[in-house]
């Protein structure tokens, strides 16, 4: 009875393209500045491996702004396959 609602609901996904690559990347690039700029104790904690690259931050904040950063993706790429835009 609620098989037809759930399928009626379910996103439309999108094919993996290097557009679609390049999106995931931008946003995760945004994250890293943004989890560097905002986060209190970047630095407290374990170093990430080559931690120069990603400006400093310890693990715990590369992982929590790497997180942050797919979900972001997901979010723009979901919003523009809807609008059609890829």
């Amino acid at each position: 009875m609620f098989t037809p609602i759930l399928l009626a609901t379910v996103a439309r996904t999108v094919e993996w393209s290097p557009e679609i690559g390049l999106i995931m990347i931008i946003c995760n690039i945004a994250a890293i500045a943004f989890g560097k700029s905002t986060i209190q104790n970047p630095h407290t904690g374990p170093a990430a491996p080559s931690s120069n690259l990603v400006g400093g931050l310890s693990l715990g904040a590369l992982v929590g702004s790497l997180c942050f950063g797919h979900i972001l993706g997901t979010g723009t790429i979901l919003g523009l396959s809807y609008l059609g835009a890829i």
